[in-house]
């Protein structure tokens, strides 16, 4: 998967107390999430929102979503 490149998907998870959070793109894959990755700064995001996202290198080597964007 390439960095930087912005796509659209919806939040399958989402754990309030963590913070973290699993968004599943158009093709089936699944990225996982920090609340700071949430646009609006709110650091938080209902699961099944339909959202645009920017995949970037994470931790440990992982691909990641951030810039989470409710459409």
């Amino acid at each position: 998967m390439p960095a930087f490149e912005r796509t659209r998907g919806t939040v399958s998870a989402f754990d309030d107390l963590g913070g973290y959070g699993v968004v599943t793109d158009a093709e089936g894959g699944e990225l996982g999430f920090h609340c700071t990755g949430v646009a609006d700064g709110s650091r938080t995001i209902a699961v099944g929102t339909d959202v645009s996202f920017t995949v970037v290198p994470g931790r440990l080597g992982r691909w990641e979503a951030t810039d989470l964007r409710p459409r």
